[in-house]
């Protein structure tokens, strides 16, 4: 309730006063026994006001047991001034609703005062704590608030009314999401995003080896709706991609994990150090360059390319080294990295809505714009320059394409399929590198692994999953900083048992 004037509010201030003064006194005199008389008809008055008044929308209690003197304080909607106001909002906000609101007194921690002239009982203080509940058709109950009151019931005329009603320290609770719906309907999905202050949410599942299920839930920005075909940046999920078209030309003898790279591309700022000559794209795809994630975060080698160790010795996450070996390729095949992933994957798999990089074609309206934790929008980095390593723009149809493709061999031959989840460095005891993607061990009792790559930068957060024994994937793609929220329920939900263990790998 919004207050018009300050003379509202110092009204207001002063009628708390007087109340809280009130309290002090009653406070010096000990609560009744539970056993008591008075204890019982306070409570006995309690419950034909909420139990059949409030509950049962039954006007009459109201109308009996409410003071024609009634004022109610509440620290959200403000003061009800009269009685006919206060049951006109009866009416209004809890008789005339779609669900049917209910009123629990906790009798645990109802405490009744005396109140005495001299000694002479006029009154008593009623203070407790009380919950509301919302019951739908076909539903069962749920806890919409709990807040803490305060009554003072008067004597009039030898009948106990109530004169005075303060409701405080309000605790609101969000509606349960229906969880057999999540992920499936669109409602109450999007209810979830918002609990989760996550903006927009794609999902792609695979099953068996064939896409079960393409769903994209929420908002691109607040009140523009997030199409089926949203177009996401991915961020590190690039790496998959590139990962893949540097396998296909090995498995079509056209590139070799194990040669020096140097013979297609040294980069100027490590020419003078020998250790290049030991770089291989073994190297690169399981992160053992060296390299720093990004020469310009690298402070202590002044902006520049570095080996921190020698290749192949250490494990070390590197955006660096894709984008050595995007240079490599590119010299040698004298291609560039963008038509060999259109004609290694993109048109293959018909994925006509990825592209590394905004160009003509990029259809900006289904850009799920990036937003911070608290739901503002940042700037939209419009990269214009291939990255192998960033930044790439697609859908999640087409991704869970691309992962699906993997999950089902993706024409490599059959030992570079093994060599991909081979250990290639160990990150942890229970997490190491393959070629690309990291692995997950021991999922279930079963020992089975998981290949994980993840996406993170301002306002993105996604990740892709793929199970080789049961031929499940998952790709979760979200435009928030909140986004990594959302993955537990989400793998929880379609993942089951192996869902879970991924998660507790992955806390490890």
């Amino acid at each position: 309730m919004n207050f018009a004037s300050n003379d509202k509010i110092q009204t207001m201030k002063i009628h708390f006063l007087l109340i809280n003064l009130l309290f002090l006194t009653v406070l010096a005199t000990a609560q009744v026994e539970k056993s008591s008389e008075l204890y019982k008809s306070i409570k006995a008055k309690d419950s034909l006001l909420f139990n059949l008044g409030f509950n049962k929308c039954d006007m009459n209690q109201f109308e009996n047991l409410v003071s024609e003197s009634f004022k109610f304080y509440h620290d959200k909607a403000g003061i009800v001034k009269s009685k006919s106001e206060f049951i006109s909002n009866i009416k209004s906000s809890v008789c005339n609703i779609e669900y049917k609101a209910i009123r629990k007194l906790d009798s645990t921690k109802t405490e009744i005062y005396p109140l005495h002239n001299n000694t002479v009982l006029y009154g008593a203080i009623q203070n407790g704590v009380h919950s509301f509940y919302s019951l739908e058709e076909n539903s069962k109950e749920y806890l919409t608030s709990i807040a803490k009151f305060t009554h003072v019931w008067i004597l009039e005329n030898g009948k106990w009314k109530l004169s005075k009603g303060l409701s405080y320290d309000h605790k609101d609770f969000d509606k349960p999401i229906n969880q057999e719906l999540l992920f499936k309907d669109k409602d109450e999905t999007e209810k979830w995003l918002k609990q989760k202050n996550i903006p927009a949410l794609g999902i792609g599942y695979i099953e068996d080896g064939k896409i079960k299920q393409i769903n994209v839930f929420g908002e691109l920005e607040k009140g523009r709706k997030a199409p089926k075909n949203t177009i996401w940046n991915v961020a590190s999920l690039t790496k998959p991609i590139v990962t893949l078209i540097t396998l296909k030309l090995v498995s079509n003898g056209n590139w070799s994990l194990d040669e020096p790279i140097y013979h297609y591309w040294i980069d100027p700022d490590v020419k003078n150090d020998d250790r290049y000559k030991t770089l291989t794209t073994r190297h690169i795809l399981s992160h053992q360059t060296g390299f720093s994630n990004w020469r310009w975060f690298d402070k202590e080698s002044e902006n520049k390319l570095t080996f921190h160790f020698n290749p192949g010795t250490n494990y070390q996450y590197s955006g660096e080294g894709y984008e050595y070996l995007k240079k490599a390729l590119e010299n040698k095949f004298k291609i560039s990295l963008e038509k060999l992933a259109d004609s290694l994957i993109f048109k293959p798999l018909k994925m006509k809505d990825t592209r590394f990089y905004w160009n003509k074609k990029m259809d900006e309206s289904r850009f799920a714009k990036w937003h911070t934790a608290g739901g503002e929008l940042y700037d939209t980095y419009k990269n214009n320059n291939v990255s192998a390593a960033d930044d790439l723009l697609t859908t999640i149809e087409d991704y869970t394409k691309f992962i699906l493709y993997i999950i089902n061999g993706a024409e490599l031959s059959e030992s570079l399929q093994k060599e991909m989840s081979e250990e290639q460095v160990r990150i942890n005891s229970s997490k190491y590198w393959g070629l690309g993607f990291w692995i997950d061990e021991n999922i279930n009792k079963n020992g089975d692994i998981t290949l994980v790559h993840g996406g993170d930068d301002i306002g993105v957060h996604t990740i892709a999953f793929m199970l080789p024994k049961t031929k499940q994937g998952l790709i979760i793609f979200t435009n928030s900083d909140n986004g990594t929220e959302a993955f537990q329920e989400v793998l929880l939900k379609y993942l089951e048992e192996n869902g879970q263990g991924i998660i507790e790998v992955e806390m490890k």
